[in-house]
């Protein structure tokens, strides 16, 4: 079943104004580096931030492992991580990623940007679903933990969730760190009002 695309949109819209607001950059880094602790020496995905989104290059730059950032290669398709290095170059969508020359790698850990979430997992992103369709694919050649990164203040109450969305492990926010709880998902028809 199809969620309602105007729904999604107005979430979207009403998570991107709260995230303008941002949060506490310091607090939502200990928080990242914490949640990554568990994960040294494994391939970590972050991503270069853009237009507002929480940071996770200090997170990134702490790792005990290689690190590599999503590279957008064509519409409706899974994106490609190529090793961080010193030299980036912009993408599509305004990104910045690596050049064509840096390795391919496979993440192990995904840090993933979105414009909300809810405590159920879900995750809404920008409506390209590119890393519904990346975690999709790489859940399927294996174990892979998706970290969703935000600031607590993009918490939506209930985001309805299509059968292609790809739930998050983890929320790290400038709050703390939330282990989703499907159980505690209350009904989308509910309210979907941004919670403070």
């Amino acid at each position: 079943m199809s969620a309602d695309p105007a729904l999604k949109h107005a979430l979207r819209q009403a998570a991107l104004a709260a995230r303008a607001g941002g949060g506490d950059n310091a607090a939502l880094t200990r928080h990242l580096v914490a949640a990554l602790a568990p994960h040294r020496g494994k391939v970590l995905a972050g991503y270069w931030p853009m237009r507002g989104e929480a940071d996770p290059r200090p997170a990134m730059a702490a790792h005990d492992g290689p690190v590599c950032l999503p590279v957008v290669i064509g519409p409706a398709r899974p994106l490609e991580f190529r090793a961080h290095g010193d030299r980036l170059e912009p993408g599509r969508f305004g990104t910045l990623h690596p050049p064509a020359d840096s390795p391919l790698l496979r993440p192990d850990v995904l840090i993933v940007p979105l414009a909300g979430f809810d405590r159920a997992g879900h995750r809404l992103g920008y409506g390209g679903g590119f890393y519904d369709r990346t975690l999709a694919r790489l859940r399927a050649e294996g174990a892979v933990v998706a970290i969703g990164l935000a600031y607590a203040a993009q918490e939506i109450r209930a985001i309805p969730a299509e059968a292609t969305d790809q739930p998050l492990d983890l929320i790290v926010t400038d709050r703390g760190v939330i282990l989703p709880q499907p159980e505690k998902s209350q009904d989308a028809s509910a309210g979907t009002k941004l919670q403070p």
